[in-house]
């Protein structure tokens, strides 16, 4: 590359000093930090199973950059907060982001190159050789859940969540969207815990909980072959109370808690309940609650008549019914429980969904075909997944042990580092001044402790 006299910026410093800052510090990466994730996928190979999902038809003799290669530099990127491909052109040259991608000689991918990546699409032709198997990144993240059990849970909850994708120009599958009041994408989600199991990019021209059996299938599937003993609970919102997903969870034993949105038949049924949160509230001036549950079924869409729970709420701004739906038995949970601790802590899910998008750039879907802006969700969604495993694993029973993505990469990630390259090794002389040292070390030393795959 052709080397231009760098730009001298002039601040003002202590006393008559003046201080100048140039761009030209030369091997110096502002994230050292990116060595702890390096150390999570030789423990986990989430990267390297992630790379093998994409079939590459190029000839070997005419290529620079290999999947492997291609795959960790975009979503080591995601990881380390740089979201558009653009900013590739500089970050090619990061001496520790060039070695953690597996070069040491050469300069990483630029943005084109990378680009042609997401644009893969699910056969390779003549322009685009490298084709991604989607079924086959859909089992990685069930695959890494599992592995994230040394023994088979007693039983399990699934939380199922839609949410919006701005949109902003006229990509594939556009459409507008009453409740989210704009163009979007309403991609379906499904974790378990903090665990992502699936991210399926959709239109928005559709009902909440289209497809969900679908998407449930393969991953009920993978688990019971797995843990066969484990008890399996679908959990969701009132946007997922349909005949097609309860009688699907009843006919393969699976349990559900799901929202139900309330009309006048329940109303009616309510009003015991709600007549003893009145006299409450009428009594104390406070917020009152009371918990009940009904037997009950709709006029035409349910095959069956069901529990329902009830919280029946009454404060100065009038009633405030909620219900729920379930399989679980009176004998099993009363009503009280059920709301509060099992149904109410669904709410966590929504945490993880803004953290993949805020943190990870999951809903950076400028592409123009739906495919594309779907791989571009599954490279947030493996980065989600390389960040969680450092969370789980390296900073368990830290004080970053509950930190989101974002307060992850500032605290522990984003360390000034000079890297000197030699036949031999590879120095990366970390910052002096960087206060947290002694974490860094206890998440080596915790990562360490997990005995690294054969392979």
């Amino acid at each position: 590359m052709t080397e231009c006299t760098q730009r001298a910026f002039g601040f003002g410093g202590p006393g008559r000093r003046e201080i100048v800052a140039r761009f030209d510090g030369g091997t110096i990466s502002s994230d050292g930090g990116a060595l702890l994730l390096q150390e999570v996928e030789r423990r986990t190979r989430i990267i390297e199973r992630f790379a093998l999902c994409f079939a590459d038809r190029r000839d070997a003799c005419r290529i620079e950059h290999t999947t492997r290669e291609l795959v960790s530099q975009r979503v080591l990127g995601l990881c380390l907060g740089y979201e558009d491909l653009s900013d590739h052109d500089a970050l090619r040259d990061d001496p520790l982001l060039c070695a953690l991608s597996g070069k040491c000689d050469s300069s990483l991918a630029g943005k084109s190159t990378l680009s042609r990546l997401e644009l893969s699409t699910s056969e390779a032709d003549r322009y685009k050789k490298i084709a991604l198997d989607t079924d086959a990144v859909d089992a990685l993240l069930v695959d890494v859940f599992i592995e994230s059990y040394t023994s088979a849970p007693s039983e399990i909850v699934i939380d199922l969540d839609a949410t919006d994708f701005a949109i902003h120009g006229r990509q594939e599958g556009r459409f507008f969207h009453g409740y989210y009041d704009h163009y979007c994408y309403l991609p379906l989600y499904i974790f378990c815990g903090e665990h992502l199991l699936c991210a399926r990019l959709r239109s928005s021209n559709i009902d909440a909980c289209a497809g969900s059996t679908d998407e449930l299938a393969p991953i009920i599937e993978k688990l019971r072959a797995a843990w066969p003993t484990t008890r399996i609970t679908i959990r969701g919102d009132s946007g997922f109370c349909r005949e097609e997903i309860l009688g699907w969870c009843e006919a393969r034993g699976v349990d559900y808690v799901i929202g139900l949105a309330k009309n006048e038949r329940l109303i009616a049924q309510s009003q015991y309940f709600l007549g003893a949160a009145q006299c409450a509230f009428a009594s104390s001036g406070e917020s009152e609650r009371e918990y009940g549950e009904l037997c009950y079924r709709t006029l035409d869409t349910w095959s069956r008549e069901r529990r329902v729970v009830l919280r029946a709420e009454h404060s100065k701004h009038g009633d405030n019914p909620r219900y729920v739906v379930t399989s679980l038995s009176e004998e099993e949970v009363d009503a009280k429980t059920l709301y509060e601790e099992l149904y109410c802590a669904r709410g966590n899910m929504e945490n993880c969904i803004k953290e993949q998008q805020l943190d990870l750039f999951a809903d950076r879907v400028s592409a123009q075909t739906l495919r594309a802006n779907q791989v571009r969700l599954y490279f947030a969604s493996i980065a989600y997944t390389l960040m969680h495993a450092l969370r789980r694993i390296g900073l368990k029973d830290t004080e970053l042990e509950r930190a989101q993505c974002g307060t992850i990469r500032l605290r522990l990630l984003k360390i000034g580092a000079r890297i000197t390259l030699s036949v031999r090794r590879i120095v990366v002389a970390l910052s002096q001044a960087f206060p947290l040292q002694a974490l860094f070390a206890r998440v080596v030393d915790n990562l360490r402790a997990l005995p690294a795959p054969s392979a």
